[in-house]
């Protein structure tokens, strides 16, 4: 039955029609826009219609999350949170998860940030005081350390004779032994001794959390994670459970397997494709791992990790384009952005002679994050048509971090306004587990670059990287379909598009700034079909 939505205040993100009153929706995409006389006028027959007065309020298409660990942030919701305002309260929140815990039962939580904290890192002897009788594992806010106890530590074989890996650092005590805390490819050592959840256990996981990111206004995802979240999202899919799109990163460790099975950017159903292959070029602010130009202020010898330069990246860029596959490469600190850029700038010298890309727009390659660029690179992803996929909520979460150690250099770090001055694409995201996946809060933080506290201060901080409304809803929506390939049918209320959208209790292109973190959809609409309706 065709749906008619009308009385309603329409911001469809379509340049040629940018507001509506109503809406005709046949089957899973939009058939008709227009105003409610003549939507009304034209399309309602009795019995063959179904009428929604939504009274006047705001819809908007649905919000995209561009970058998003849904496997993660599914399992993690079963986790401890470890955001809190001490270690003390922290270790408060382990103990009494131990307090219920059967011996032996690994104790998990997540999003400890020790550059809040006044007592600064903890140890694994801080968890030890706790338990000796269970494994503990807090993993950090950026996703880029863990916290271990020693029972944990033993498991996983890490002695003081232990080698730090490849791209990773054991902390150590003076005396050499391990204190706990793992950096980067280091925590992969305590992560392949925890028991893995089952493939059904994660499906339930991720079928629960996408009621959840459905309620919250997200009608689809760019999700990162690894192969048994694919899996999972395939079986919802199967079941046509699945009710969020997800574009499906492939990581790098399996793009040999991709490219065996032929796997390409693109395919898939309408509600799972797969996307690009993600790489890793350095670690994060929180644990000083970005890849900096010069050292981190303070921290004279330290200028972070880089795990891929630019001609390791060109290399694994030639085998994806190749083979039908994009690239979407993790970079924060200034010089792990330049390495990913001198890549891609080859990489696109090396696209011209393929046949295979012969008359075919250039791959949409990404940078995930973009956090800070030298000034000379201000305007190189706009040169190479590379998509700076960026998550506003990390400007306010990482700004008197991104003060204390990268200093003035901050002029240049979260600069969406830069970008869309160049020309550039953005596509906006949250980094869930890292940050909350509210679109609404990463909204209010492109907007007023404030904390929902009002800090640092009315004008925000760096201000002058602030960005609109529309163009930050337009980064959620047919800027992160655009970075997919997908903006021909996502993005917009238009005619012919997938009938994805929002109904909000407040109109955010209204409304003062200030509140736009405490906006709530009322409904939320996928291919045609309520997914989420708090009136019901």
């Amino acid at each position: 039955m065709v749906k008619i939505l009308y009385n309603a205040h329409i911001y469809t993100q379509d340049p040629n029609n940018p507001k509506a009153t109503a809406t005709v929706i046949d089957g899973n995409r939009f058939l008709a826009i227009g105003n409610d006389l003549e939507i009304l006028t034209q399309y309602q027959q009795p019995g063959k219609t179904e009428l929604f007065n939504l009274e006047g309020r705001t819809v908007i298409p649905g919000l995209i999350d561009a970058h998003i660990h849904l496997q993660s942030y599914a399992l993690g919701l079963q986790k401890i949170n470890c955001e809190v305002p001490s270690r003390t309260e922290c270790l408060q929140r382990v103990r009494e998860r131990a307090n219920i815990a059967t011996p032996g039962e690994w104790i998990l939580g997540h999003g400890w940030n020790q550059n809040e904290w006044l007592e600064g890192y903890g140890t694994c002897a801080d968890l030890d005081t706790i338990t000796s009788h269970n494994p503990v594992y807090l993993t950090a806010k950026s996703l880029h350390a863990g916290w271990a106890n020693s029972a944990a530590l033993h498991l996983a074989g890490i002695t003081r004779n232990t080698r730090d890996p490849l791209h990773g650092r054991i902390g150590r005590g003076l005396d050499g032994s391990p204190n706990g805390i793992l950096y980067e490819s280091a925590m992969e050592l305590i992560e392949t001794v925890i028991p893995e959840p089952s493939i059904n256990e994660i499906t339930e996981a991720i079928d629960s959390a996408q009621t959840q990111l459905l309620k919250l206004g997200l009608t689809g995802v760019h999700d990162f994670d690894g192969s048994k979240c694919f899996s999972a999202l395939q079986i919802l899919d199967n079941k046509q459970k699945l009710n969020l799109r997800v574009v499906k990163g492939i990581p790098l460790e399996n793009l040999s397997h991709a490219i065996a099975l032929g796997l390409r950017s693109g395919y898939g159903s309408d509600f799972l494709t797969i996307g690009p292959v993600k790489a890793f070029a350095d670690g994060a602010l929180g644990p000083h791992t970005a890849a900096m130009m010069v050292p981190y202020d303070n921290e004279p010898d330290n200028k972070g990790i880089l795990m891929m330069d630019g001609e390791e990246i060109n290399e694994y860029g030639r085998q994806a384009v190749q083979n039908g596959l994009v690239l979407a490469i993790h970079a924060i600190g200034d010089r792990a952005n330049h390495e990913v850029l001198n890549g891609y700038t080859r990489l696109r010298e090396f696209e011209k002679g393929l046949d295979n890309l012969t008359g075919s727009p250039a791959p949409r390659h990404r940078i995930e994050h973009v956090q800070i660029l030298h000034p000379r690179d201000l305007t190189r992803l706009s040169e190479l048509g590379v998509i700076a996929s960026m998550q506003p909520i990390h400007a306010t979460s990482d700004m008197y971090m991104a003060d204390r150690y990268w200093g003035k250099r901050s002029e240049y770090a979260y600069a969406w306004r830069t970008q869309l001055q160049y020309k550039g694409h953005l596509a906006f995201g949250s980094d869930a587990p890292v940050e909350s996946p509210n679109p609404f809060w990463g909204l209010h933080a492109a907007i007023t670059r404030q904390r929902q506290d009002g800090s640092p201060g009315i004008t925000g901080w760096y201000p002058e990287q602030r960005i609109s409304i529309d163009e930050s809803i337009n980064a959620y929506t047919w800027g992160a379909a655009y970075a997919a390939n997908l903006e021909n049918r996502l993005g917009m209320i238009a005619p012919g598009y997938f009938a994805d959208l929002i109904v909000l209790d407040t109109d955010p292109m209204t409304c003062e700034p200030e509140i736009l973190y405490r906006i709530l959809p009322l409904r939320t609409m996928v291919a045609g079909k309520w997914v989420f309706d708090q009136y019901s």
